[in-house]
């Protein structure tokens, strides 16, 4: 329940500048190539532990002004340097979202994701398990351009596990998930 409040708080605490689809206003049969919009998020992380390599492009569709859905591919990459010999891992998934404008550039996220990951036990066997999560919370969209925008989301992924023995993992260490990206519409 104090997650909720948070997320609230963070929610009010933004300040209104512009719609999420920017300026323009939609007419009043858009195309569908007014509709539909791409993106994604790129992330890297560099240390003498591990490199880290996130990829999730998305493709979505504004169903009006307020409600968007769409779809995430996600691709992490993770070399861990720590141990020797080093030995990386691959993750993939899907994950289906839903969007609605609250106020401005506020928006609630909801969505549901499928993850493949890999890890490797402490005796060093690899393997391979899947990992479902439902995650919600909100956001904020900056139009940058006509057709382009910044965004950033704070989710909280209501499946999160904490593992409870050492042979346990997941693919999150945490149940917030914050992501940033770019979207523009073509």
């Amino acid at each position: 329940m104090k997650y909720i409040f948070i997320i609230i708080i963070i929610l009010f605490a933004s300040v209104a500048v512009f719609a999420q689809w920017g300026n323009e206003q939609l007419q009043e049969k858009p195309s569908f190539k007014d509709k539909v919009f791409v993106g994604g998020g790129f992330g890297l992380s560099f240390s003498s532990n591990y490199d880290f390599i996130s990829v999730s492009p998305i493709v979505g569709y504004r169903v009006n002004q307020r409600v968007a859905t769409g779809l995430s591919l996600i691709y992490r990459y993770t070399n861990y340097k720590n141990v020797t010999p080093d030995f990386s891992t691959n993750d993939y998934g899907i994950s289906p979202f839903l969007r609605y404008q609250l106020y401005g550039p506020l928006f609630l996220h909801a969505e549901y994701e499928h993850l493949n990951y890999e890890y490797v036990t402490f005796n060093r066997e690899s393997f391979r398990r899947s990992y479902n999560s439902f995650m919600a919370g909100g956001g904020f969209f900056q139009p940058i351009g006509r057709r382009t925008g910044f965004f950033a989301i704070a989710l909280y992924n209501f499946s999160y596990r904490n593992p409870t023995s050492p042979n346990d993992f997941y693919p999150y260490n945490s149940p917030w998930v914050l992501r940033a990206g770019v979207t523009a519409g073509f």
